[in-house]
């Protein structure tokens, strides 16, 4: 009898295990295109993804690069003060898309143009991406919008 529970235990476990392991196999397997990494202009010069990677892109939206195409076709360029990769997208941009100002776009490289399937822009006047900031530090050119508001 004692025999008999413990062989019990011992599936119950077992299966547990591998219910376990086929659930994570399951949610790997669904978020294997839903993680896009972010990355810099300067970290993409230095180490350029393959064509079929799928990142995120941040920066400045650079000045006098904005050129609008035929329909929906919009050409700029990012740059994080260190490096600037050019973009095209295809799409309606964000109200706040602006020269000068932070955003963040999702796509891949190919041949050297950033091709955009998302662009997103700042929601709000001091508001700006994280990874943007923290690349735009690491060039030194980021200035906080509330020290320079603090000198006025």
């Amino acid at each position: 009898m004692s025999g008999l529970k413990k062989k019990r235990r011992i599936q119950i476990v077992a299966l547990a295990a591998v219910a376990l392991l086929i659930s994570t196999g399951l949610i790997g397997y669904a978020m294997r295109d839903g993680i896009n990494f972010f990355r810099a202009p300067s970290q993409i010069i230095a180490e350029p993804p393959g064509p079929n990677e799928v990142f995120r892109i941040g920066g400045l939206v650079e000045e006098g690069s904005i050129v609008r195409g035929q329909g929906e076709t919009v050409r700029f360029s990012v740059t994080d003060g260190g490096a600037s990769i050019p973009v095209v997208y295809t799409g309606v941009l964000p109200d706040l898309f602006s020269e000068n100002e932070g955003m963040v776009g999702t796509g891949r490289l190919i041949d050297g143009v950033f091709e955009a399937s998302e662009i997103l822009a700042k929601h709000d006047e001091t508001y700006m991406p994280a990874e943007v900031i923290d690349a735009l530090k690491e060039q030194g050119i980021y200035k906080d919008p509330k020290a320079e508001g603090a000198d006025s």
